[in-house]
């Protein structure tokens, strides 16, 4: 058995427990993207549809489809007779995805200014504070989550199934650069701080000023993944 799946076999309940809920093709997407953004399946990993089809429970079948989606988001490459690999994270990638995603977060967020309720603006509020507390208590997994909660509760808020579309369709490939980059505890800092910012501008309804902080944020992001990738400091 490869190391990759080993790793995915400590990982815990999300790549471990038998699918039980949503649609079983969503569901089983979801699962694979998660191991892959997280690093449970490595870049370059062949990925193991055996030990992937026993451990969640479904065939081949299902288990290739969804492979299918993961290869149109760039997270998996399908590869004729030989099965699928993750794909490589390479800048270049990079350097075209973080611009076309920070202009769909910029304008999520201008939209969902425009027509937000007071009980969503609550629920990111609370998510807000849930990550604080994972950043004070130096927790980065559940900070990561949190951090993504509020990114596609915005999305959601802003009503547009096109662009939720073209954001899901570039989503993985920025989260999975996010969790390979080690971010500084300056960096760590100042990403909070502008979560302050988005919160503020949301709650004030400030399309346009929501519109600049995202798209700001998402390059500062782009920096860290990039010092990463290079090797600096």
């Amino acid at each position: 058995m490869s190391d990759s799946f080993t790793s995915l076999e400590q990982s815990g309940e999300t790549a471990a427990t038998p699918i039980r809920r949503r649609s079983l093709h969503d569901e089983l997407t979801d699962r694979l993207r998660h191991l892959i953004v997280e690093g449970d399946l490595a870049p370059g990993a062949k990925v193991p549809e055996k030990q992937l089809c026993e451990r969640f429970g479904v065939s081949r079948t299902p288990l290739r489809e969804a492979l299918k989606v993961l290869a149109s988001e760039g997270l998996v490459q399908l590869r004729p007779n030989r099965g699928a690999v993750v794909s490589q994270i390479t800048l270049e990638d990079l350097e075209e995805t973080f611009p076309v995603m920070g202009a769909l977060e910029a304008l999520s967020g201008e939209l969902a200014c425009a027509c937000i309720s007071d009980r969503e603006i609550a629920a990111i509020r609370e998510a807000h504070e849930a990550m604080v507390a994972h950043y004070e208590q130096g927790e980065l997994a559940p900070y990561f989550r949190r951090n993504q909660e509020i990114h596609e509760r915005i999305l959601q808020a802003a009503g547009n199934p096109t662009l939720t579309s073209l954001h899901r369709g570039l989503t993985g490939r920025v989260r999975r650069a996010r969790y390979m980059a080690n971010m500084s505890a300056a960096r760590w800092a100042r990403a909070v701080a502008e979560h302050e910012e988005i919160l503020a501008a949301l709650e004030a309804r400030d399309g346009p000023r929501l519109s600049r902080i995202l798209k700001d944020h998402l390059a500062n992001k782009f920096e860290t993944v990039r010092a990463a990738l290079l090797g600096s400091d």
